[in-house]
């Protein structure tokens, strides 16, 4: 999508005028209320699912074994040692102490699962004592070893062949789930709409990225629900996974000039879901160029000259932020000047104007890229579903009342989301070796829609039993169901 303006301009021109061939059947120009012409574009339709994928899903889905969720935990942990990130603050590792994993586990199933330690605790267990587990929490769980544990299972995911029918990790959305904060704390904000209505209704909104191999890397707890592209942005920089991601997919909140001009010059293509195209505007390099029927509606012109003046200040600042001498959420409060833009904010506004025009005029032009951005968030909402799931003790509230508090429980859940996944994607791709062993073709296009976030076979309910069956501690899978049985 790095092509000149003007030529992804007279692409979209050309799609207005009617020409056999080259016409834009979703796009069209209207006349607003007061008279002024905008661009009114039709949504893609919905894609039809074949049968086979429908019969395909049923059959995979039928096989996957019943599972309680701290098995599937450990099962995890013996294909890639991701609990072996959770070294003690002082510097051991879990090995020091005897069934310290089983502690880890137990501790990081109560959080994400907000039901509490007292459930995972036994009396016949010294790993599941009740201080044991405090202990645990105190000295093993924190955002260092969450994250590098979390790391772990994205990387060993991205290894599995059946992964890359998904994707190759290059798209990356942004978005988060939003939870009710029933306690006093101040790192909760208001809003009527997600947390309910009265002087105490409050939440936070944990910003996640996920890729589109479904697994999700970075979180950060934000009050209330603002979604800024500087929540974004800092998530690309500090995550440390092995996937690198090339573009970054939001809804339309965060979707400004500012934005796309400091995603562009970072070298990621910022690419938001839109949700009132007709009112975006368009910018024009060439005040000469003329555009057809969109010439009247692309009048102003971008400022090159500025850009160009103060293009190795925009450097500068793109090196400060890979460096990490900067903060983003810094970065944007330098930049607007509380209201006034600095000369660098100008020119990198400038900057996102001429991305910004590009990209819309292939938002309009490219029915294709619409439907990729689409895909992507509704996995990433099919996967906060997941979370939700798992997340559904105390009426799926958080009841921490400080910010490292929530942090270090929606890390585990995003952790144990991230557990669940990969799980689901090993037996996927052992039901389909199966069914393919019984003489059933598979076309590789349905392996694509094909989606692991489901759970309807993970018990987070009542059992909390951590060991595994003797025949998965030796290295072996479970047997998958036989179609039919419960």
């Amino acid at each position: 999508m790095g092509a000149h303006p003007g030529f992804r301009l007279q692409q979209l021109a050309a799609g207005l005028s009617g020409e056999e061939g080259v016409r834009n059947e979703w796009l069209r120009i209207e006349k607003s209320p007061e008279g002024k012409d905008h661009l009114v574009l039709t949504g893609p339709e919905a894609l039809d699912e074949p049968a086979t994928l429908t019969a395909l899903r049923a059959d995979v889905e039928a096989r996957m074994p019943i599972v309680d969720l701290p098995e599937v935990l450990l099962e995890v942990h013996s294909w890639t040692g991701c609990l072996d990130a959770f070294a003690h603050v002082s510097g051991e590792m879990p090995s020091r102490r005897e069934d310290m994993i089983k502690s880890i586990a137990a501790v990081l199933v109560a959080q994400a699962m907000n039901v509490g330690m007292r459930p995972m605790a036994s009396e016949h267990e010294p790993a599941l004592a009740v201080d044991r587990l405090f202990w645990a929490e105190q000295n093993y769980i924190r955002a260092a070893t969450l994250t590098a544990a979390n790391a772990t299972l994205v990387d060993y995911h991205a290894q599995q062949e059946i992964v890359q029918t998904w994707g190759g990790g290059e798209p990356t959305s942004a978005d988060g789930p939003r939870f009710v904060v029933p306690v006093k704390t101040i790192n909760a904000g208001p809003n009527t709409k997600y947390f309910g209505k009265g002087k105490g209704a409050r939440g936070v909104t944990f910003y996640n990225s996920t890729s589109d191999q479904f697994t999700g890397f970075h979180g950060i707890v934000i009050p209330g629900t603002p979604k800024d592209w500087y929540y974004i942005l800092e998530g690309l920089l500090e995550q440390e996974t092995s996937l690198r991601p090339t573009e970054i997919v939001s809804d339309t909140a965060g979707a400004s000039e500012l934005a796309f001009g400091v995603f562009r010059l970072l070298g990621w293509q910022f690419s938001p879901r839109l949700a009132d195209v007709g009112s975006a505007a368009l910018y024009r390099a060439d005040a000469a160029a003329f555009y057809g029927r969109l010439n009247a509606m692309i009048k102003t012109r971008v400022n090159v000259g500025l850009i160009n003046d103060h293009w190795d200040d925009l450097l500068r600042v793109a090196g400060s932020l890979h460096t990490g001498a900067v903060r983003p959420a810094q970065l944007f409060r330098y930049l607007t000047g509380g209201g006034t833009p600095t000369p660098i904010g100008r020119a990198l506004m400038e900057l996102g104007k001429l991305d910004r025009s590009v990209y819309l005029a292939s938002y309009f032009n490219d029915e294709l890229l619409r439907r990729r951005i689409n895909t992507q968030l509704n996995r990433q909402e099919a996967r906060h579903t997941l979370a939700r799931k798992i997340l559904h003790g105390q009426k799926g509230e958080l009841r921490q009342r400080y910010k490292e508090g929530q942090e270090d429980q929606l890390g585990a859940l995003g952790l144990m989301a991230n557990v669940c996944i990969l799980w689901n994607t090993v037996y996927t791709a052992r039901a389909l070796e199966q069914i393919r062993a019984e003489g059933k073709k598979i076309a590789t296009a349905d392996i694509a829609r094909l989606s692991p976030l489901g759970y309807e076979w993970l018990n987070f309910l009542g059992r909390y039993n951590f060991s595994l069956p003797e025949a998965v501690r030796e290295g072996n899978f479970r047997p998958l169901r036989t179609p039919g049985q419960r």
